[in-house]
């Protein structure tokens, strides 16, 4: 009997940057955890945001049963991809293995994960603050790619985090630098929704930047795009938005 063919492509750059997008462009997620009461996996819907290097960061209460299997066994897994019209098995979507890493306040890494959390729910400001409330950043060990039917792929977790030298720098001034190229082209974020063929919505603005790209979000809407190379710094993030929104296609 002849060897079947193996179902999963060889990993490739655009197999890695469609995984990428799928998980720092959804904001929200369904994840699964351990019950530690059945052992059974549990899952829940969360909302997602990432971390200044694209780790994944949820927010959620102490009450919740999800956060207390995490208590108990920090693995957990995430399903990002949001299907369209037809077949919702036609669209693209990864699941991400992770280890949870509690962010309580007083952590260093607290205060800006709050602020890119609020950057893209801004809703979350009702109760972010609550003491019943904590983030997890998701670090991810492994994840599984579908592009579509026949279009299988295994990444590692290092395929899915931005590893720069700039990535503390460039998160110490994003609000700033987003601030100042906002008040450079108030029409920046408009511009950027049309050339990156987003949804028809009003009041596009940009909610997130990091040395691998950036995020722009109206209401529902969320657009992740990626640069060809990482920025070196704040500077290099605001000439490729600039590049990208203004420059002659």
């Amino acid at each position: 009997m002849k060897d079947q063919p193996s179902p999963i492509r060889e990993t490739d750059d655009e197999a890695r940057k469609l995984a990428r997008v799928l998980l720092r462009s959804a904001r929200h997620a369904a994840i699964a955890v351990l019950d530690p009461e059945t052992g059974f996996p549990f899952a829940s819907r969360v909302l997602l945001a990432t971390d200044i290097d694209g780790t994944p960061v949820i927010l959620v209460s102490r009450l919740s049963a999800h956060t207390k299997a995490l208590a108990r066994d920090p693995r957990a897994s995430l399903l990002t991809g949001e299907p369209g019209k037809g077949d919702p098995l036609a669209h693209g979507r990864l699941t991400t293995q992770c280890v949870a890493e509690p962010v309580e306040l007083g952590h260093r890494f607290h205060e800006r994960i709050r602020t890119r959390f609020l950057d893209r729910h801004p809703k979350a400001k009702l109760y972010i603050d609550f003491p019943d409330f904590l983030f997890f950043r998701l670090k991810p060990e492994r994840a599984s790619l579908n592009g579509g039917f026949g279009r299988a792929y295994h990444l590692d977790g290092s395929d899915l985090v931005i590893q720069s030298p700039a990535n503390e720098a460039i998160a110490a001034k994003a609000a700033e630098t987003v601030r100042d190229l906002v008040e450079r082209h108030p029409d920046v974020a408009a511009t950027l929704a049309v050339r990156l063929n987003a949804p028809e919505s009003p009041s596009w603005r940009i909610c997130g930047v990091d040395p691998a790209g950036f995020e722009i979000i109206s209401g529902d809407f969320l657009v992740r795009y990626e640069f060809e190379t990482l920025a070196a710094d704040s500077d290099h993030i605001c000439s490729n938005i600039s590049k990208i929104a203004y420059s002659i296609p």
